[in-house]
């Protein structure tokens, strides 16, 4: 059987490409070598991790709520319960992918794909092999966790993303190497569900790719919380022990500290899963295990295209994969497509308070040369944020100072990572400054800070 376009992987870049092939009117398959559909986002990333994260939120409110004037006496926490309604999240939206599929008249092939020759995926399943024929090929194959050398991730003390999912119960002491979003997100998590929770960062400061003054405000929150944090700091001699882990954490100071903790939560990065998929011998060419693309998203090989997380260049976050997908069946079927600005990428970390933010950082935008403007609103000053009881956090934007450009927009507060979608849309429409400070913000609302911020790139907040 011969195809349009036959699909490795089928996260959401994946998926999501299929979905559009068929809209197309291309004759698609979408390989997939585990039982369902959906990849990592689905299954051990994005998804269940938010399902976690919004259940941390209420359990923090029934422990609070007196300042509510609502009494809950002895509240209890179930987690195989919290567990069970994640995994049916999860069940939900992959049966929500297999319909997907049938509906937009794709073969859903289940085995392990790889690139056998030009127009020609072999793909295997229970013992055998065969080959199948295609004019174009997207490779999707995701990602997984990179762990530490020597080390082996087991079902409750060494963690990944998977396992740390998986647990049956909440780990009296938590320990998180590695301080990016999945690091942030579980430390939070776990902290108020109860766990005492330290992050160690090797870096000066942890979600090192955010602004500066981001990161100093999470670290603020998260010392508030109860968090410790570690930066410059390196974790050595990791060994199990008969109730946890047990390791050396060598401190900024240069003081070395032997600690011990119940888990230990490994999230220092995720690797591109391009072995063994056929690239040898091909012209793809790779940096790092990552795949090497044009524009369209295409490589070296002709009708080869490669998406997601294995992409070497822009990041590894769900909607990048799915709007790398839209260009390169785009390209496919012969439509007009822009290749992604990468400067326009929101970026989103589900802490609390949450993390939202495109394009440059004042440090970047500044490194440029260019005179930069800044405008900054505190959530202490929003009067919904005040009715929500989160007053932590701020809106800050970074605009060139002569024309008012939009260089970049980093929140750091309540739903930030909702309220960076009007500065993504207002980037890509090429608003300015100005555009923004006319546009009306209904109040009283946590995005009205969004609206004071701009207001404050000319020194016109009203409410600060």
């Amino acid at each position: 059987m011969s195809y349009d376009v036959i699909i490795i992987g089928s996260g959401p870049g994946g998926y999501s490409a299929a979905v559009r092939a068929g809209q197309y009117g291309l004759k698609t398959a979408l390989i997939e070598k585990d039982p369902k559909l959906g990849g990592t986002c689905l299954h051990v990333g994005c998804v269940p991790t938010k399902a976690l994260l919004h259940t941390a939120e209420v359990w923090e409110k029934f422990l609070h709520s007196e300042s509510e004037g609502i009494s809950c006496d002895n509240p209890q926490l179930h987690y195989p319960k919290v567990v069970d309604r994640k995994n049916g999240i999860v069940s939900k939206h992959a049966k929500g992918i297999e319909f997907l599929m049938k509906k937009n008249k794709v073969d859903w092939i289940k085995g392990y794909g790889r690139i056998a020759g030009p127009g020609q995926v072999e793909v295997h399943a229970d013992g055998a092999s065969k080959i199948l024929e295609t004019k174009n090929i997207v490779i999707a194959t995701g990602s997984e966790a990179r762990m530490l050398p020597g080390l082996q991730p087991d079902a409750q003390r060494i963690l990944t993303n998977i396992e740390i999912l998986n647990l049956t119960e909440v780990p009296k002491t938590l320990a998180v190497i590695g301080s990016g979003a999945v690091g942030s997100e579980f430390a939070s998590c776990f902290a108020r569900f109860g766990s005492k929770v330290t992050i160690f960062e090797m870096l000066p400061r942890i979600v090192p790719v955010e602004d500066e003054e981001v990161s100093k405000e999470l670290g603020r929150v998260f010392k508030k919380q109860g968090i410790r944090v570690e930066t410059s700091a390196k974790v050595e001699n990791i060994e199990r022990t008969a109730n946890g882990v047990k390791f050396t954490a060598t401190l900024a100071s240069g003081q070395a500290e032997t600690m011990e903790a119940d888990a230990l939560l490994v999230a220092v990065g995720r690797r591109p899963n391009t072995e063994n998929i056929g690239l040898e011998g091909t012209p793809i060419e790779t940096d790092r295990g990552f795949i090497k693309v044009n524009g369209f998203q295409q490589t070296a090989m002709p009708g080869v295209y490669a998406i997601g997380d294995v992409v070497a260049g822009t990041p590894q976050l769900a909607h990048v994969a799915t709007a790398e997908g839209m260009i390169a069946i785009g390209h496919i079927a012969g439509q007009t497509v822009t290749p992604i600005r990468k400067d326009r990428i929101p970026g989103a970390t589900y802490t609390e308070p949450g993390i939202g933010s495109v394009g440059m950082t004042e440090a970047q935008a500044r490194a440029t040369g260019r005179a930069v403007r800044v405008g900054k609103f505190p959530f202490a000053a929003n009067s919904k944020a005040t009715i929500l009881g989160m007053h932590d956090g701020f809106v800050k934007v970074v605009a060139d100072e002569q024309y008012g450009e939009i260089l970049g927009v980093h929140i750091i507060g309540p739903q930030a990572y909702e309220l960076i979608g009007e500065a993504v849309l207002a980037m890509e429409a090429e608003a300015t400054v100005e555009t923004l400070m006319n546009t009306i913000h209904a109040h009283p609302t946590i995005y009205e800070a969004v609206g004071e911020a701009f207001q404050a790139v000319y020194g016109m907040a009203i409410n600060a």
